[in-house]
Formats: C-alpha cells, structure tokens, sequence
C-alpha cells in the first residue's frame, strides 16, 4: 500500500523548525513517516545546511526530495564531530534499518566475503555484504567472479561439497537411514573424485569436517596446504608431459594464490587499522577512540586530571592488552564498522597524524600521548553562527 505523499504545508513546518531549532554543527537525522516508521537515517558535518538542502530539491526527480515527500516529521541528534557522527548513523540504520538507507545501501557493492554457510556438511558461499545470522564470514574482497572462481578451485582441491543449500546429506556413519529410503541420485562431483560425497554416504561427518577445517586454515592464512596439492599435481602432470593438466593445474593455482594474497593484504589492513585516534569536537567537545583491528573498542575524553589519566589507562589496557586470534574471520556485526572506517581514513590520510598506537608508547605512556595530541589539535572554526536558506 503506497502512502500519500507529504503535503507542502506540512512541508513548510518541518522547514520552518529546522531554520529555527537546529546548528549548524555535526550530527545525524531521522526522517518519520506519518505512522512513525524512521524511513531515512543521514548524517552531515553541517547539519542544519544539509536538512535545508533537501528543501531546495525538485519532486520527483531528486532522490532527496522523493525521501522528504515520505517524511511528516524531522528530528536530529547532535555529535562531537564528523566521524562520531558517521559511528552513530551507522548504529542507527543498523538498529531501526530504514528502508531508504537499505534501498540505496551501496557500501559494500565493491566487496565480497566467503561464508561458511552453517549445514551438516558446510560449503563456502560468495556473498555480497553480511548476512544476519552467526555464519563465520572471511573478507571482504575485491572482485566476485575472481573470488567465486577461487572459491570453486578451493571445493575441488579439498573435496568439498559445492550443490545447493537444500540438498539431504547421508553421511557414512547414517547407515540405518540407506534401510529407510531409497538410494539418493549419484554425485556427480564424487564420482569424478572432486567431492567426498556426504549426500551419498561417501564419507563420514568428522572426515568432512576435517576439509572443512582445512579450509578455514586456508582462509585464515594458517594453512597452504591446497597450494601444496595443486603444485604436487602439477609437477607429477608435467612430469607425465600431460601439459594441457600442468596447465590447468598452474591456473586454477593461480587463482587461489590471488585470493591469498587479498586476505594478506586485508589482514595487514585490519591490523593496520589499531590505535588510539583523538578527534577535536564541536566547541571542544574532543573525543578519544581506541581502535582495535578496524572497530572502536572505547571512547573517552581526552585526558587532564589524573584521574582521567588512570581511567584512560584502564581502558587501554582493557583494549590492548589481550590476545586475540590471529585470523581473517571477521564477526558479521564488525564488518559494517569496519568498512567504514577503512573508508574514513582512505578519505582522510591526514588524519592518521592524529593517532598514536599503543604498542609504539607503552600501554602506560599512552594517555600521555593522547593528552599531548589533544593541546596540538587545531580548533575547529565556530559554525554557531545561523546560515540563511
């Protein structure tokens, strides 16, 4: 059922309350609908010049307006700074998910991740963007059809399974069940010996697990044994002079020695992307994060009595004093945060001079770091000042 749009009287109010009411400062807004449905979430740096430009635009050609014409209702929420506000747009549309911003999602339309899709006998699966479930999840990476190609090389290497998600498996260790039912329809994929066959009794759950293990060695970067296969075969190939086989053997290596190489690259991202980031705030309201592998793990204040010294320091041991798996498994709930902070300060190098890292200063010494960023901060210009529509 298609609501009516909101008309222009009203429209004239919500415009007349942000010309009034609302800063100039950073922030997010919500937009209601007349049933009290949150249909968009944005931020801005400037709050109350972005609102206003929404006002400015045409009907129905603008996307803007076309987002404002399902609006009865602006409200808005002040931040400390841009990427506070960036942190609290992205907690909004994650907990209300806003039809609008889901629409127009377009964040991660460049990258994909492997999932370990959760099953009696899991398989990989390239997909776009996290899903919401628990599935461990490895990622993100450039290039889907590269990827979906590796993804394949990686099921024949390790015998894994690669039919769809609604296909019954029979392990081995299931015989009673062959006595209840008739005989599945053959693997193809096991009879030419590229898969171990769970849906046909040609292994065992802990046999398919273990490939399963492997696998996850691999994506973790902990384990080459697929390489080591497909370069053993291709020497004893070559060795035959069964060239077109070396050939093939020698591409489908390829492959996955390219994926390899994105998620060591990644890993070195993920890890690059941990340290203490003090940013200067509206009228001095300066914040000071603790980033750990791409994800803000704390805020504070920046530190000027002792007693703000040693509760940074608490928190900063608590952050970066633990051990955490080395892996490229990232949890579904990390990966929005962390796409958007490698856009953050992909956007903003400068702004990594703002940064100290923990393992370079002692957890002990950091606070005072973190202080003596905050006196070298330039201040921000005053925006109080009201911009005319």
């Amino acid at each position: 059922m298609r609501r009516p749009k909101t008309p222009d009287d009203q429209l004239a109010i919500m415009r007349a309350s942000i010309r009034s009411d609302c800063v100039d400062r950073p922030g997010i807004y919500r937009m209601h609908s007349a049933d009290g449905e949150i249909v968009y979430v944005g931020k801005s740096k400037r709050i109350r010049t972005r609102l206003l430009s929404y006002f400015r635009c045409s009907f129905p050609e603008d996307k803007g307006a076309r987002i404002l014409r399902d609006a009865v209702r602006i409200d808005w929420e002040y931040a400390p700074s841009e990427f506070a506000a960036l942190l609290l747009e992205l907690q909004q549309i994650k907990r209300h998910r806003p039809r609008f911003n889901v629409a127009m999602k377009r964040d991660d339309r460049n990258f994909v991740f492997i999932k370990v899709v959760k099953s009696p006998a899991p398989k990989l699966l390239v997909v776009r963007g996290a899903s919401d479930d628990s599935a461990p999840h490895y990622g993100p990476f450039q290039g889907a059809r590269a990827v979906n190609d590796a993804v394949r090389e990686l099921h024949d290497v390790l015998s894994m399974r690669d039919c769809s998600l609604d296909t019954k498996m029979h392990f081995a260790d299931q015989r009673e069940l062959f006595q209840l039912m008739t005989r599945t329809p053959g693997c193809i994929r096991y009879e030419v010996k590229k898969c171990l066959g769970p849906c046909v009794g040609g292994c065992t759950e802990h046999e398919y697990q273990q490939r399963v293990a492997l696998a996850r060695a691999f994506l973790d970067g902990h384990d080459d044994g697929p390489l080591a296969t497909l370069r053993h075969e291709m020497v004893v190939a070559s060795d035959k002079m069964e060239f077109e086989r070396a050939a093939s053997m020698r591409d489908k290596l390829q492959r996955l020695e390219a994926l390899k190489q994105q998620f060591l690259r990644f890993r070195f991202a993920v890890e690059t992307l941990s340290f203490i980031y003090t940013v200067p705030g509206y009228g001095g309201e300066d914040r000071v994060y603790l980033i750990r592998r791409g994800r803000v793990r704390a805020e504070d204040i920046p530190p000027q009595a002792d007693r703000d010294h040693r509760r940074l320091a608490h928190l900063t041991e608590a952050v970066y004093g633990t051990t955490e798996r080395d892996t490229a498994q990232i949890p579904t709930h990390e990966i929005d945060e962390l796409l958007l902070l490698s856009s953050w300060f992909r956007r903003f190098p400068a702004e990594l001079t703002r940064t100290v890292r923990a393992a370079d200063v002692g957890l002990t010494r950091v606070t005072a770091s973190a202080a003596r960023t905050r006196k070298s901060l330039p201040p921000l210009p005053d925006q109080r000042a009201a911009i005319s529509a």
